[in-house]
């Protein structure tokens, strides 16, 4: 693994990007220490105190919401805005035709992205902005700052989106991930400080602990063992002679991930699922507050929905990424065959058969690694900040850089990370 780090280092394309995206973060680290003016940091201490909704919102935002940073929000505005739109490029025809068009087409989908980040942002940092006055924390609650914190609600989450942006283009790896990455990690070192104070003051028996770390590990375990588990479906090219020279003959393999949406599932349910108990923490309404515990995250109802919803997405966001029909026309175009079926619709209807059971696979075991710490904290006694979700997406955005740090490395003819 050193060595491999090593040899990433001496690429200098790959030291650029490494750097561009550490840079970024700091940048990104930084940004959400700066508070935002007329702000009652005491009320605000008071409001998260037992805020189950809020406190899970804070997570994602790396500790910016609850301290009410210039990134409060976080980039969690985006990501609501790429969920609508991709459902919305199933549900329209004129937007699914952009989807085909190409490099064009994608452009004007990100660009309404954009603007969809832009309207959400402005509604989200509006209702946190009335919440927070509500409770008392704006020291000054005139319609001049309230707007003021509102606009710089929203230009943080849209500088956010750029910075994503950039990482992705620039550096290496999903930008937006990885800020979510950089926002969970950062409440890390503040889970390990309590444990060990809990620890040091009896309330933490040392047994509980080390079980605790047991189980931690054999799920990051299972969680890359099923991120890296495929099934290979083998492909056989038939000879072609054009002119004087012969093309195919060579077999090869179709690699059908089990988990073929990575950690996105998790990442959109949560938002979906947070949506509705944000806007219920809003309101000053005893059945709004009834909405919000019973959505709020380690109730019985949010660990249903939310196992409902990673299965929803993980076939959802499977069905954008692979398109059998679309692989089969071109296997059949280059003279490709599955041995055992005919080229065309045969093939696809056993591809989507295949990757139907596969993705049920490991749709299932998405839910169950995220609601499955809520049960071994319950059981231990151990509240860490790293819950189901955010070690989901940890490992799994992990994987993904490495996995592209790897591409790098063996086209540089280096040993990579994956042995």
């Amino acid at each position: 693994m050193l060595s491999a780090l090593s040899n990433a280092l001496q690429v200098k394309e790959l030291r650029k990007k490494i750097f561009f995206v550490l840079a970024m973060i700091a940048v990104y680290r930084v940004g959400a220490h700066i508070p935002v003016p007329g702000i009652n940091p005491e009320a605000l201490e008071k409001l998260f105190a037992g805020a189950g909704v809020l406190g899970f919102l804070d997570m994602f935002a790396g500790g910016a919401l609850k301290n009410f940073t210039i990134f409060a929000m976080s980039i969690s505005p985006y990501i609501t805005a790429s969920i609508i739109m991709q459902l919305l490029t199933v549900a329209i025809p004129k937007l699914e035709e952009l989807v085909k068009q190409g490099p064009e087409g994608k452009t004007l989908i990100t660009r309404y992205t954009r603007y969809a980040t832009v309207l959400l942002g402005i509604i989200q940092g509006t209702g946190i902005t009335l919440m927070i006055r509500n409770y008392g924390a704006i020291k000054n609650p005139s319609f001049f700052n309230l707007a003021t914190i509102v606009v710089t609600l929203t230009a943080g989450t849209v500088f956010l989106m750029w910075l994503g942006e950039q990482i992705t283009e620039k550096g290496i790896g999903n930008g937006i991930s990885l800020i979510i990455f950089a926002s969970i990690v950062s409440r890390f070192p503040t889970g390990v400080i309590q444990t060990i104070k809990g620890l040091s003051a009896g309330t933490i028996n040392i047994f509980n602990l080390l079980l605790f770390l047991v189980i931690s590990v054999i799920v990051i375990a299972l969680v890359i063992y099923i991120q890296e588990g495929q099934r290979k479906i083998p492909v056989r090219y038939s000879k072609r002679v054009v002119g004087r020279k012969v093309y195919g003959g060579q077999s090869t393999h179709i690699p059908l991930k089990v988990n073929q949406a990575g950690v996105i599932p998790v990442i959109f349910a949560s938002s979906v699922l947070l949506f509705p108990a944000t806007i219920a923490q809003f309101i000053q309404q005893s059945w709004a507050q009834a909405i919000a515990n019973a959505l709020s995250p380690g109730s019985i109802l949010y660990m249903i929905l939310f196992s409902l919803l990673i299965i929803f997405f993980t076939y959802f966001y499977t069905a954008i990424q692979f398109n059998p029909i679309e692989i089969a026309d071109n296997m059949k175009k280059h003279g490709g065959f599955i041995p055992g079926r005919r080229p065309g619709r045969p093939t696809a209807e056993y591809l989507d058969k295949i990757l139907t059971r596969i993705t049920l696979a490991g749709a299932i075991f998405l839910a169950l690694i995220a609601i499955l710490p809520n049960f071994v904290m319950e059981f231990t006694g151990i509240q860490m900040k790293f819950g189901g979700t955010a070690l989901l997406i940890v490992v799994g955005v992990a994987l993904q850089t490495m996995q592209q740090i790897e591409t790098y490395l063996l086209s540089r003819h280096y040993e990579g990370f994956m042995k």
